[in-house]
């Protein structure tokens, strides 16, 4: 009897202790996301944006495995490559695009010719002129977002293809199997996942536990 109380104290000290650090880890994300929505309407007055940003030639695709290995393979069609949804799957036997990491590395690994840095909690201004100066270049971005498959919100990917900041209109190519057009404002709500209504508990969890990211995106340099 004695044994079995020991055991009982050890087991609800555990149980404390990771209530205590989920409790804190939810906090510090509270904190961090408050820290990255900084005011960004100054960007509509600012010099540097007057001219819209787009490019070109992105095709489309409606995925069939996963919105990661989509985006690389939109990419792959915009670079003039032949990688494809299947050839990841093929190559891999399995979704290796999961996290920010992962995908980040995957691209450096099928695009030697560019190096693509995955940037994580962006402050909302700085998410909007990395976003700019990558259009600018020529070069579409790729994005982590919440994005909505029917009526249900969902983790995503997506490819970020034009930006016109006078007009407060970005333009997104979503694996979903459409070209979506959005205001800053709501681009940054999705980016941020505020827009993720009733977010599942293990989402949740993902994001404490630094799985996943906010305002994450992936520049592209040739």
């Amino acid at each position: 009897m004695k044994r079995i109380k020991v055991v009982l104290k050890l087991l609800i000290f555990l149980v404390a202790l990771i209530l205590l650090f989920l409790i804190g880890a939810l906090v510090r994300i509270n904190i961090k996301t408050k820290a990255i929505q900084d005011d960004f309407i100054s960007v509509y007055t600012d010099d540097k944006y007057p001219v819209p940003v787009y490019v070109d030639g992105v095709e489309v695709i409606t995925q069939d495995i996963s919105c990661g290995y989509a985006v690389i393979e939109m990419f792959s069609a915009w670079d003039g490559g032949d990688i494809t949804e299947e050839t990841l799957y093929n190559q891999y036997g399995k979704v290796i695009t999961s996290n920010g990491e992962s995908f980040c590395e995957e691209m450096n690994k099928q695009f030697p010719a560019y190096t693509t840095t995955i940037h994580k909690w962006m402050k909302n201004s700085d998410l909007i002129d990395a976003l700019y100066n990558n259009l600018a270049a020529g070069i579409p971005v790729p994005v982590e977002w919440a994005a909505l498959y029917g009526d249900e919100w969902t983790l995503h990917y997506s490819l970020v293809i034009g930006l016109d900041i006078s007009n407060d209109k970005v333009t997104v190519a979503n694996p979903y199997g459409y070209i979506e057009e959005i205001t800053l404002e709501d681009f940054l709500n999705r980016t941020s996942f505020e827009a993720y209504e009733d977010m599942p508990w293990f989402f949740k969890l993902g994001f404490t536990v630094g799985l996943f990211e906010k305002n994450t995106i992936f520049t592209i340099d040739k």
